[in-house]
C-alpha cells in the first residue's frame, strides 16, 4: 500500500507541475511587492522596539501601518495585536462605519456563522442580540447566490440603491460549498455597486485570501478590507492580531471602534510584537504559496479516489481553503484526527466533535499549531452535518502537507 501511495503522489505532482509553477509565479510577484514596501518605508531595527503605556510615539507601529498600506495599495492601514481574531477586525470595520438606520447588504449570500452573530441574524434564533449590528439599529439584507453558488450580479443591481450604506463581500467560502469569490468577481461587484450608489462602502472580508492572487480587493474598487494576522499575512509566526486597510476615513472610523473616539489609530502599545508582525508579513507570500500547493495536491489525490473536491485541482484559486466532501462522518473524523496525529504540537490529542461558540452545529477541529487557532498552519475542521465536508487550510511548508495527505489517503481510500 505504501509503495502504491508513493507512486500515486509522484504521478500527481508531475501532473500538477503547471499549476505549481503558476502558484510560484504569484509567490514571486507578491514577494517582490512586499520587499519593495519594506525598502520604500526604510524598515530598520528601531522599528522593532516597543513602548509601554498608551503606545504613543511608536515609530514601528506607524511604519508597520505604512508598509501594509503600500502592500495593499491603499491610503491607510491599521495593524494591531489588539484585534483578537479576524471576526473582531471585521466587526470593528462594520461597527465603525455603520450607524443607526444605515443599511448593510451581504452580496455574497449568507455570511458564515460567526459573522451572523455580529450582524444579529442567526438562523433558529428569534431574538436579536442587543450587542449586534441589528441590535444597534443597523438594517440588514442580503443577495442570495445563484443555484450554482456563484454571485448573482443581476440580484445585486436590483438590491442596491441610495438607501444602502455598505455592502459586505465575503471572499472565502466559510462553512459552505459555494465557490470563493475571486478578485475579478470582487471588481465586478464593486463596479455594479458604485454604478447604483457611488457613496456605498464596498467592504471585503479578506480572510484566507491575502497573497493567493497578484491583486488584492482594494486594487479593484473595494473601499475597505479586514483580516487576521494568524491567517495568511502573519506568515505563521505572528502570535495574534488583525488588520484593517482601505480609504483613510473608513479605516480611522474602524480604529475608533477598536480603541475610542479621539484615540483611533494613535493609541495602543504593541508589546514586543512588532518584529514578529514585520517578519511574518515578509514570509507570508512563500508560506501562502506552499499552503496553496498543498491544497491543490489534496484536491487532485482525493478526487482520484472518488471524493468531491472543491475547487478542482486545475481551477483558479483565490483563497487557501480546500473542501473535500465525504458524505458521511467517519472519513471526516479520520481526516481531522490524522492531521492532529501528524502535527508538530499536540500530536497526542484526539479531536472529537463538540460545540463551538458562534456555530450552530458541532464541529470537529484539528490543528496542532504553534499559534492557537492559526489557520495559516496546517489545520482542518468541519461541521457535523451533511455533506460532511472537511475544510482544510494552511501549511507552513509543502513537505509537511504532502506527508500528512499521504497518511490520510491510506486511511480513507476504499
Amino acid at each position: 500500500m505504501k509503495e502504491d501511495t508513493e507512486k500515486r503522489f509522484k504521478e500527481a505532482e508531475q501532473l500538477l507541475r503547471p499549476e505549481f509553477e503558476y502558484i510560484e509565479g504569484i509567490r514571486d510577484y507578491n514577494q517582490e511587492k512586499v520587499l519593495k514596501a519594506f525598502i520604500d518605508n526604510k524598515v530598520a531595527p528601531e522599528h522593532f522596539y516597543t513602548v509601554s503605556g498608551y503606545g504613543h510615539d511608536d515609530l514601528g507601529k506607524e511604519i508597520l501601518d505604512n508598509v501594509f498600506a503600500q502592500v495593499f495599495k491603499t491610503e491607510k492601514a491599521i495593524v494591531r495585536n489588539h484585534f483578537v481574531s479576524g471576526t473582531h477586525s471585521i466587526a470593528c470595520a462594520l461597527f465603525g462605519n455603520l450607524r443607526y438606520g444605515d443599511k448593510l447588504v451581504s452580496v455574497t449570500g449568507t455570511p458564515y456563522d460567526t459573522m451572523l452573530e455580529v450582524i444579529g441574524k442567526v438562523e433558529g434564533r428569534e431574538e436579536i442580540r442587543p450587542e449586534s449590528l441589528m441590535g444597534h439599529g443597523v438594517l440588514y439584507d442580503e443577495v442570495s447566490l445563484k443555484e450554482d453558488g456563484t454571485v448573482d450580479f443581476d440580484g445585486i443591481r436590483e438590491k442596491i440603491d441610495e438607501t444602502v450604506t455598505m455592502v459586505e463581500i465575503q471572499r472565502s467560502r466559510g462553512y459552505s460549498l459555494r465557490p470563493s469569490v475571486d478578485i475579478e468577481t470582487i471588481g465586478k461587484i464593486c463596479e455594479i455597486v458604485k454604478s447604483k450608489n457611488p457613496n456605498c462602502i464596498c467592504f471585503v472580508d479578506n480572510c484566507y485570501g491575502e497573497f493567493v492572487e497578484k491583486q488584492e480587493p482594494l486594487e479593484v474598487g473595494a473601499d475597505l478590507i479586514a483580516g487576521s494576522l494568524i491567517k495568511n499575512p502573519g506568515g505563521g509566526i505572528v502570535e495574534t492580531g488583525g488588520y484593517i486597510a482601505g480609504k483613510e476615513k473608513y479605516v480611522e472610523q474602524a480604529a475608533m471602534r477598536l480603541t475610542a473616539p479621539g484615540i483611533g489609530s494613535e493609541g495602543g502599545a504593541m508589546l514586543n510584537q512588532l518584529r514578529l508582525i514585520f517578519q511574518g508579513l515578509f514570509m507570508a507570500p512563500s508560506v501562502v504559496a506552499d499552503a496553496v500547493k498543498g491544497a491543490v495536491l489534496a484536491a487532485k489525490v482525493f478526487e482520484d479516489i472518488g471524493y468531491i473536491s472543491t475547487p478542482k485541482y486545475n481551477e483558479h484559486r483565490t483563497d487557501l481553503i480546500q473542501t473535500i466532501e465525504f458524505g458521511k462522518s467517519e472519513p471526516l473524523e479520520a481526516f481531522c484526527r490524522t492531521i492532529q496525529q501528524l502535527s508538530p504540537v499536540n500530536s497526542h490529542v484526539t479531536p472529537i466533535p463538540d460545540d463551538v461558540p458562534g456555530y450552530e452545529d458541532k464541529l470537529i477541529m484539528a490543528g496542532g499549531t504553534f499559534i492557537e487557532g492559526s489557520t495559516i498552519e496546517l489545520s482542518a475542521d468541519g461541521p457535523m452535518r451533511a455533506p460532511y465536508a472537511v475544510y482544510m487550510q494552511g501549511g507552513l511548508n509543502y513537505s509537511h502537507v504532502k506527508y500528512v495527505l499521504k497518511e490520510i489517503y491510506n486511511k480513507v481510500r476504499g
